[in-house]
């Protein structure tokens, strides 16, 4: 046998040997990952038999119609939602004309605008929590949903996330329409908008999925009860059934559904758009 066959059949049988090696740990990484949430929904779903039966158990739904009853989901629903969706589209618009600015646009300071905006990621927003408290109180939104919304409508990871991808465009698109006449907002709302799309659905799932599962802003900035997103409906049913589990895992599971639908809807321009914004100069 020659070397060169020898050689082709050591990386076959290295080949064979690994990908089911591969397969396995995959497959045990998945299955660690999913463990938790099949314990949640296996919990959410077993329904005990009540004071006069405590030891006997069955599959079923009541733990959900009783955590939604109780956490009053309806209106947590219906807040979050509205808070989501506001923040997300005042962030697709603040990124989106920031973030086109900062790519395209030469201007004196750019860079250092650049390094103000990055500047923001590492700043908590809990430490900014006093003086937004003060802005809002001046002007009348606590208790508001302008109070939910206002303070994360910009964020600098977004912006610096649609430098990116613009960058990832060629210019001579623009120059094209340019020389058809077309001005700056036309040229970022017929030609840019439609190819950053991947970039813009990601910006949406991120602050999406952040605002639904966000606590902090609700409990600083509203006490009114008709204002209660689902995190704070979810702590409240957390301190009010601290020993029934089941009702707490079916609030879980409940919580969890919109954030998971939202992700399967926009999941193919997510990585998309996560896989073309590189660090780019």
């Amino acid at each position: 046998m020659s070397q060169e066959n020898l050689s082709s059949l050591r990386q076959a049988i290295a080949q064979a040997l690994w990908q089911p090696l591969t397969n396995l740990i995959m497959s045990l990484g998945a299955g660690l990952t999913l463990l938790p949430l099949v314990i949640v929904i296996a919990t959410a779903c077993l329904v005990t038999g009540g004071t006069l039966e405590p030891n006997v158990a069955h599959w079923g739904i009541a733990n959900f119609q009783q955590a939604w009853r109780q956490g009053d989901f309806l209106l947590a629903f219906a807040n979050s939602l509205l808070v989501a969706l506001g923040v997300a589209a005042g962030q697709i618009l603040t990124s989106t004309l920031a973030g086109y600015a900062l790519a395209r646009l030469h201007f004196g300071g750019r860079n250092i605008v650049l390094l103000l905006v990055l500047a923001t990621l590492v700043i908590p927003f809990q430490l900014l929590v006093i003086p937004i408290f003060l802005l809002l109180k001046a002007a009348g939104l606590i208790n508001t949903y302008g109070a939910l919304i206002l303070p994360t409508a910009a964020s600098g990871f977004s912006i610096f996330l649609m430098r990116q991808y613009f960058l990832t465009i060629p210019v001579e698109l623009e120059e094209a329409a340019m020389l058809d006449g077309a001005n700056r907002l036309q040229i970022l709302g017929w030609v840019l908008l439609p190819l950053a799309r991947p970039a813009i659905v990601t910006v949406a799932l991120f602050t999406f999925v952040g605002e639904w599962n966000d606590l902090f802003k609700p409990l600083v900035f509203t006490t009114r009860p008709e204002l209660r997103t689902v995190q704070l409906a979810l702590a409240e049913l957390q301190e009010q059934f601290t020993n029934d589990w089941s009702v707490l895992m079916a609030a879980v599971t409940i919580t969890t559904v919109p954030v998971v639908v939202v992700f399967l809807l926009g999941q193919r321009q997510f990585i998309r758009g996560i896989a073309n914004t590189g660090i780019k100069g």
